[in-house]
């Protein structure tokens, strides 16, 4: 063995080490947060008093693309959400009223019939984070509403929540599901433990379970779409809808995956869904780019390095990190995830992802759907609502408290 190859391989962990530490320690959370403030008040202004909401600034405009509240609209819970962190994070009344006024928005959909999966996304990042900051009675009997309407979209023979609802052909065949509703799935856990009916929990873990069985590859990467037979709940085959191709690295869809499973751990205790967590996470790291912390927006894309990025991703599992860290009953894996997130944070937060003075959203550079050529390198309102809600978490950890917990309860 060279000793000298040994030195220089010992100085670089060190070197590397050091670099890591420093970048970490110096990552200044406020700062970030007070930036987050201030562009969502560049969007209220921008706003003004239309009922709308704000979906994404694509990367030739300078301002945001409005989208009306209705049915199909996935995404309309995320701007309310977004100024639900920001008051939490700055504690203005000025700003929870804003909160207040686009959560109340959504009322029309609170009272529809099973329409879409999406339900968790719209309605508990909405009034799920309003109950959670205020304790409005009101706001906790629409979210236990919504999850007894999201729980009539599953088919126990399947044993999954029905995706696209609205789309699927006659008899409701085929079942379709997809990897984004794992994060729907919270909503029906809090439900289960909050006033609701406990086998809202049971639904959960069951679409989990069968998720984890069929949905994935045997590395730990996951079709964006498992296809069932509705009759005899046979799994048929995974595809993917926004991925590059049906055996490819989807980044988003990989990030749903990491924050679902982490989630799911959390709620049931249940160890494997902890040791899944850690394998389609350790998946993702170890496909990143060399020293880059923010994915091609799929990591088997053809043009590689000229493809456009997903910071949506990168925020969803910086966020998803933070908890895992916490959850971890493995110190070195808690170490790893820790600073890989805060990585993710330290990139997110640099010049070349910031809307700064340019545009008023929070991050720039997220692919919603590259095979439709829609939303591509631009800015979306769900990357930064999962930025907002991973420096809060960030900030929470610092303080040494849960990351799900509120500042005010600890």
């Amino acid at each position: 063995m060279n000793i000298k190859n040994v030195i220089w391989g010992l100085a670089f962990i060190i070197i590397f080490s050091a670099c890591n530490r420093k970048q970490t320690e110096a990552f200044e959370v406020d700062k970030h947060l007070a930036y987050c403030d201030k562009q969502v008040h560049r969007t209220l202004t921008e706003l003004g008093n239309r009922k709308m909401m704000p979906r994404n600034i694509p990367d030739s405009l300078t301002h945001w693309k409005l989208v009306p509240i209705g049915i199909g609209e996935w995404t309309a819970g995320f701007w309310p959400g977004i100024l639900w962190y920001n008051y939490e994070s700055t504690e203005n009344m000025n700003n929870a009223d804003a909160a207040t006024f686009y959560t109340d928005l959504l009322e029309p959909l609170t009272v529809l019939p099973p329409y879409d999966h999406d339900l968790g996304f719209q309605i508990f990042c909405s009034y799920g984070n309003a109950y959670r900051l205020t304790g409005n009675e009101k706001y906790k009997q629409i979210v236990l509403n919504a999850a007894d309407t999201l729980a009539l979209l599953f088919n126990p023979k399947v044993g999954t929540i029905l995706s696209w609802p609205r789309e699927v052909e006659p008899n409701n065949w085929p079942h379709n599901t997809i990897m984004d509703n794992m994060i729907n799935l919270e909503m029906l856990y809090w439900a289960a433990k909050n006033g609701g009916d406990k086998k809202l929990y049971d639904i959960a873990t069951k679409h989990a379970e069968t998720t984890m069985k069929h949905h994935f590859r045997e590395d730990g990467g996951n079709y964006h779409v498992a296809v069932y037979d509705t009759i005899t709940g046979d799994f048929i085959k995974g595809v993917t809808h926004q991925g590059y191709a049906d055996s490819t690295l989807w980044a988003r869809g990989q990030a749903w995956a990491i924050y679902g499973y982490t989630m799911v751990y959390r709620e049931t205790q249940d160890k494997t869904f902890l040791r899944f967590a850690e394998k389609v996470t350790d998946l993702y790291l170890s496909r990143l780019p060399k020293d880059e912390y923010v994915p091609f927006w799929d990591f088997d894309a053809p043009n590689i390095p000229n493809e456009p990025r997903d910071a949506s991703a990168a925020a969803i599992v910086a966020s998803a990190l933070l908890e895992l860290s916490q959850l971890e009953d493995n110190k070195e894996k808690a170490k790893e995830y820790k600073t890989a997130a805060i990585n993710m944070l330290v990139e997110l937060s640099s010049d070349k992802y910031q809307g700064g003075d340019c545009k008023p959203s929070f991050l720039l550079h997220s692919t919603g759907h590259w095979p439709k050529g829609s939303e591509v390198d631009a800015a979306i309102n769900y990357a930064d609502y999962y930025y907002i809600e991973a420096l809060v978490r960030y900030k929470k950890l610092i303080s040494g408290i849960k990351v799900t917990e509120n500042f005010k309860d600890a």
